[in-house]
């Protein structure tokens, strides 16, 4: 009977601990929104055609159901604030024990850096990653010193005293969650126009790190172990300022590999994009106006120059995506 009774209050103060983490976690459902968006790929269909990797020069820029609309192109964008090259590849690494897509495109602009940023941007993309091998070897790969393996197994000890800082986002969102994205593209509706233009530093190095290397080349060994073709793009941002030493290294890389690269910096007039009403934050995001712009062009290219389907034409996926635009077009309206 003791043993029993030792076992209840075991089982009862793990509940509680489980309990306590669970509300003092971040919920990013209405703050910070961008670390929900990882979590959201696993509760999916798993048919995409296309995957995009990257930063928010993916997520805020290319928008799936504009894909699905144009070319009846299947895609998902597995993209987040300031992804880090690396977490890229791994991110991939799990996302091949689900699905082999035929095109994965990478979005350049991580190339940039080759260290971790900081602790934040490593928890939006990392929190919501279910637990998987890919997940610790990306933790210990983008943990900068002050961070803690263990916070991330248990996140109570990184977020403990929140709970002095409790919202009503902590409590609504307990036991529940809210769709934040569609199919990883995160609509901005916004208006800012881009009033000034990024200055031009002079460049301590030019060239890519080792490691920065390292890791495009596992990408796209990645990509061709699984016959996936690899694709490069740089979205039409203009912040952070992109240097044309940064654009000769991608071209070199392309080239030395033949591999596609697209720089939609160089085509904004074709794509149609407007700086003055096309941009939610005075050019370093595109708004939903010139994600769709730029998506449209993108679908085009997709249809023209890789062997993808047209899935319009399957009665089961339609089905699924029809939902999806409907409630992509409600939200839009809203």
């Amino acid at each position: 009977m003791q043993k029993f009774k030792i076992l209840g209050i075991i089982l009862l103060f793990i509940t509680l601990l489980l309990v306590f983490q669970r509300l003092v976690e971040p919920k990013y459902m209405r703050s910070l929104v961008e670390g929900a968006m990882i979590g959201e790929y696993y509760d999916e269909a798993k048919n995409h055609e296309v995957i995009f990797l990257g930063d928010c020069e993916v997520y805020a820029n290319i928008s799936p159901m504009v894909l699905y609309e144009e070319a009846g192109i299947t895609s998902y964008v597995r993209g987040t604030s300031q992804q880090l090259i690396w977490q890229s590849y791994y991110l991939l690494k799990e996302t091949l024990k689900y699905e082999i897509p035929k095109v994965v495109v990478f979005n350049v602009n991580s190339l940039r850096y080759d260290k971790p940023v900081s602790e934040a941007y490593n928890r939006l993309t990392l929190d919501k990653m279910k637990w998987s091998k890919e997940k610790i070897d990306a933790i210990q790969a983008s943990m900068t010193p002050e961070e803690n393996f263990l916070s991330y197994v248990f996140p109570i000890l990184r977020y403990h005293s929140r709970i002095t800082e409790l919202t009503a986002e902590d409590w609504q969102y307990f036991t529940s969650k809210r769709q934040i994205t569609y199919n990883g593209f995160l609509i901005n509706k916004k208006v800012k126009a881009v009033t000034t233009f990024p200055s031009k530093r002079k460049l301590a190095k030019s060239e890519f790190s080792d490691n920065v290397y390292h890791y495009l080349d596992l990408i796209r060994e990645l990509c061709a172990e699984n016959n996936i073709t690899l694709v490069l793009m740089k979205a039409p941002s203009l912040y952070p300022y992109w240097y044309q030493e940064y654009e000769e290294n991608v071209l070199n890389y392309a080239q030395k590999y033949h591999l596609d690269y697209y720089n939609f910096q160089k085509v904004s007039t074709e794509i149609g994009l407007d700086y003055n009403t096309d941009t939610y934050d005075g050019g370093l995001h595109l708004n939903l106006n010139g994600a769709t712009k730029l998506s449209k062009y993108m679908a085009n290219i997709l249809k023209t120059n890789y062997d993808l389907q047209d899935l319009r034409l399957d009665t089961k996926i339609k089905a699924i995506y029809d939902e999806k635009l409907n409630k992509y077009k409600e939200e839009i309206n809203k």
